[in-house]
């Protein structure tokens, strides 16, 4: 019952949004574009300023690597054995390859593990969102009807803020410039604002999403991949990854956050099968209430 618990206050949040957008109407791209190039980015320093670096960075980059990598050659497999269309196979990718560890996973994990999983989680969504705006951007183009690839992906790329606002915090860490006193607090109080901004913006995002026709096989599979079968990856991850116990957790609840909601912007930008991301984004996140328990449960039976 303590699992979900944890997940009741983010459903809360998730449903501020998710009624504000129902009765209000807000515009959610300017609020997005506020959140992604405002806040996230001084979030991000601040995690990586403060932080003390370790083994487990570079473990955490592989982890995440690996397990987008391997989700997507388990679809390029599915697509082949199917007989799945390009654009069909690239929206597969979209939909279950990346997960939401950034506007769900982070609170998450900060509601489950508190500050010492926060900082982990806020780095391996860094990671992530780079994962997303590169291979992920990249497939999206890939199954447009216009094409794109690579120098789209390399051309988005240099656009995400927050791995600019990772990389201060970087050089400033090791360089050993202080950060104090009143100027560091107004840092995170902008960080520390991002993340129930960026729950509310999910909330709008998921009232927004209009479901008129499900494609249901493939729909399924691709729930399977994500809320299934990816947390099996990445445990097999933690077996053979040197990390702490605590990271292991991590990973495997992350694993196991539904579909990324930049996947269904990324979608709709390159018409590549936006209608289908859309709907795994929406069905993955209700269904994870009932996964995500069941993992983090697991997770801590396992490693806690």
């Amino acid at each position: 019952m303590e699992f979900v618990v944890v997940l009741i206050p983010i459903f809360f949040i998730f449903g501020i949004g998710f009624v504000g957008e129902k009765l209000l109407k807000f515009d959610t791209k300017p609020l997005s574009m506020m959140a992604i190039y405002l806040m996230l980015p001084f979030l991000a320093f601040e995690t990586f300023y403060s932080t003390d670096f370790s083994f487990d960075y570079l473990m955490m980059a592989i982890y995440t690597i690996g397990l987008a990598f391997c989700l997507i050659l388990v679809i390029y497999g599915i697509a082949f054995l199917k007989r799945y269309s390009l654009k069909k196979t690239c929206g597969m990718i979209l939909a279950s390859a990346f997960m939401n560890n950034g506007n769900y996973g982070t609170p998450l994990i900060f509601f489950a593990f508190g500050e010492s999983g926060l900082r982990y989680a806020v780095i391996l969504m860094v990671i992530q969102q780079l994962l997303m705006c590169t291979v992920g951007i990249y497939y999206a183009a890939k199954g447009s009807p216009n094409g794109g690839g690579v120098k789209i992906a390399l051309k988005e790329v240099v656009k995400v803020p927050i791995v600019y606002g990772a990389l201060l915090g970087i050089v400033l860490h090791f360089s050993q410039i202080p950060i104090e006193g009143t100027f560091m607090e107004a840092i995170s109080m902008v960080g520390n604002a991002a993340v129930p901004t960026i729950m509310i913006i999910l909330g709008m995002q998921l009232a927004k999403i209009s479901v008129k026709k499900l494609d249901l096989a493939p729909l399924s599979l691709s729930l399977g991949i994500r809320l299934f079968l990816s947390p099996v990856i990445a445990f097999a991850f933690t077996l053979i990854l040197p990390i702490d116990d605590l990271l292991k957790q991590i990973m495997i609840v992350l694993s196991a956050m539904p579909t990324a909601a930049n996947t269904t912007m990324y979608a709709l930008k390159y018409d590549t099968e936006p209608q289908f991301v859309s709907s795994a984004t929406l069905f993955s996140t209700v269904l994870s209430v009932i996964t995500l328990p069941i993992v983090l449960y697991v997770s801590q039976v396992i490693y806690g």
